[in-house]
């Protein structure tokens, strides 16, 4: 199956249009089914060297519940982290930066394009995306690969896996309540994920890097890289 990138129908929507919210709601239980939080929680463990890291950036945060139950796995062992729930649109709510600030972690909500934001940055720890890359086309990822090695010591990304078992579980969304937003969106993001070594292809070639590429799940794909020099 080749790659093949679509407009998503939540990208279009404004924040407070009613399907937008519904959609919103749904990615919290395809993420749920995905187990992706988990994978997360695990890659970040066994990719974190020494002490815990002291920020970590999310890019694509959406309304910032991926990575608020990310932090309720990791944060008894990772305490004091600052979080950046960068997205293009500012929905993030004050009850879930409260919840972060519950767990001991400080957290923001930035509304900004990733790619004018991040060469404004000098230096980060951490970098997390949960179902983001796939919207961008291979020359935009090696742009947001180059600047991201340039700054980051750690990159963790968990992408749809492109596959036809994927692809035809998007088909089943509405079994539970997904809406026409959500079970368009999911089929064409399968379309527009990756399988195999692809991301690690387009990371920029450095012997100060690990990349680590595999499947995970039923659904998933995880890519890893992590500075060594």
């Amino acid at each position: 199956m080749n790659r093949l990138i679509q407009p998503e129908l939540l990208d279009a929507l404004p924040p407070d249009d009613p399907r937008a919210r519904w959609s919103r709601r749904d990615l919290r239980r395809v993420n749920a089914w995905m187990r992706n939080h988990s994978i997360m929680a695990r890659a970040l463990q066994a990719a974190v060297n020494g002490p815990a890291p002291k920020q970590i950036i999310d890019l694509g945060a959406g309304d910032g519940h991926f990575l608020l139950r990310v932090a309720k796995k990791i944060s008894p062992r990772w305490p004091g982290v600052r979080v950046t729930l960068l997205d293009h649109q500012k929905i993030v709510g004050l009850p879930t930066l409260s919840s972060f600030a519950t767990l001991g972690w400080r957290a923001e909500a930035m509304a900004a394009d990733v790619f004018q934001w991040l060469p404004t940055v000098e230096e980060m720890d951490v970098v997390v995306t949960n179902l983001f890359l796939h919207h961008f086309e291979d020359a935009q990822l090696v742009e947001l690969f180059r600047a991201l090695a340039g700054r980051a010591r750690l990159f963790v990304a968990i992408e749809p896996r492109r596959a036809a078992w994927p692809l035809f579980c998007c088909r089943l969304l509405w079994a539970i309540g997904c809406n026409a937003v959500t079970r368009h969106d999911a089929a064409v993001s399968v379309r527009a994920g990756f399988s195999g070594s692809e991301l690690s292809a387009l990371w920029p070639v450095d012997k100060d890097w690990q990349l680590t590429e595999r499947r995970t799940g039923f659904f998933s794909h995880l890519f890893v890289a992590r500075r060594t020099g």
